[in-house]
């Protein structure tokens, strides 16, 4: 089953980690996402531009009408996220807790829906 190891982010948290701190989390990434290719559970992962950067599209009357981001005014954003494929959610949660922002802050652990399933 596929899963969607989601990484939070709070930027208050990020700016008050020195350089060292920094480098070292983002560093951490590097060793995970090669022990999820030797496992072959690793599907795909990729990191997401600040909110800022964001658009949100919604159709009115049949015309999209387009806001600049964030859409929300949230502490916290959804900073990238890991694909996974494995046997079960108790080891995507063991897969999330390997994960370098599992120390500081939350990983979000979500199933995805395959098409024609029973949960869409």
């Amino acid at each position: 089953m596929k899963y969607l190891l989601l990484i939070h982010n709070n930027p208050a948290f990020l700016e008050a980690l020195s350089p060292a701190e920094l480098d070292e989390l983002m560093g951490a990434h590097g060793p995970f996402q090669e022990k999820l290719r030797a496992s072959g559970e690793l599907v795909g992962f990729a990191a997401l531009a600040d909110p800022s950067q964001s658009r949100l599209v919604r159709v009115r009357d049949s015309v999209p009408a387009v806001t600049d981001g964030p859409y929300l005014e949230v502490k916290e954003h959804l900073a990238g996220y890991y694909e996974v494929d494995c046997e079960s959610i108790e080891r995507a949660v063991e897969l999330a807790a390997m994960m370098p922002e599992a120390r500081y802050q939350g990983v979000e652990v979500r199933p995805v829906l395959e098409p024609g399933g029973d949960e869409m």
